[in-house]
This record gives structure tokens, sequence and C-alpha cells, in this order.
């Protein structure tokens, strides 16, 4: 049942694991768990499917948490002459289409350079077990990596 093959990536996944216990960071400890346990069974066979779907399982899921409350009635959509005219809606809404556009980067940075997206898993970790920070995302994370590479190339 299980393969007890400790390589690199499961060392990874168990310092993710730990981090992801010290920082309170469920969603990587859970995650890291989880792949840990594929990895070391049967259901490894499904790793590929998870590579191929997950992401974008996952920012589905995401949104629907983000739209649930504008759904449910806990947020109240502005009217449209407010939308127009308060300049901190205007604000809310040019930083939304910047952090999509750098959501969009990074997605394009961790497909086609995936071995930065476990540096990145750290350095969230890091940040929130160590600087109070909170786990908004590799996707953003990436999106900004991204973006400073293609500056400095």
């Amino acid at each position: 049942m299980f393969n007890f093959h400790f390589d690199t990536v499961a060392g990874l996944l168990v310092v993710l694991i730990i981090l992801g216990v010290i920082s309170h960071n469920s969603a990587i400890t859970i995650s890291a768990c989880i792949l840990l346990i594929m990895q070391q069974t049967a259901l490894a066979a499904a790793l590929p499917w998870v590579t191929r779907h997950g992401l974008h399982i996952g920012i589905i899921i995401l949104t629907i948490g983000v739209l649930s409350p504008l759904v449910s009635g806990k947020i109240l959509l502005p009217e449209l002459k407010e939308l127009l005219t308060n300049w901190e809606l205007l604000t809310a809404i040019a930083v939304g289409v910047f952090v999509a556009w750098l959501g969009g980067k990074g997605v394009s940075l961790m497909t086609l350079q995936p071995t930065l997206v476990a540096g990145l898993m750290i350095g969230t970790v890091i940040g929130v077990a160590f600087f109070k920070g909170i786990p908004v995302g590799p996707l953003i994370a990436a999106g900004i990596l991204a973006l400073c590479l293609d500056i400095i190339r």
C-alpha cells in the first residue's frame, strides 16, 4: 500500500507540513499532507490529473468563495453612480484588474518554470510563520516574481 520512497520531493512536503503547522497555515499543511499521502500510495496514479486540473479547480473554488457573500446578500453591490464617482471604488477596480493580470502572469510562470513553485510556497509559509503575513496565494507571488524576472531580463 505505501511505497515509502523518501526523496527530495517527500522531504520538501514534510518541510511544508512542519512550516504549515508552525505558521498555523492549514491550507499548506492539508495540501502537503494530501500530496505526501498520494505520493506514497497507489493514489500517485492520480497525480498527473491533479497536475493538469488542480490549479483550475482551485481557482473555481476560490472564485465561488469570493462571490458567495455577494450572492448571499452579505455584500451589496454599489449603485452605478457611486461606482463611477467614488475614487476608492474606482481604485479598487484598478487594483483588482492589476492583481488579476499578475495572477495570469503567475499561472504562466508556474506552468513554464514549475521548480519555482517550491520557493514561492516556502517563502509564503515563512512570511506567515515569522512575519505575521497572510497566505494570499502563490499565484500573485508568482505574478510578482514573473514581473521582476521580466524587468531583470
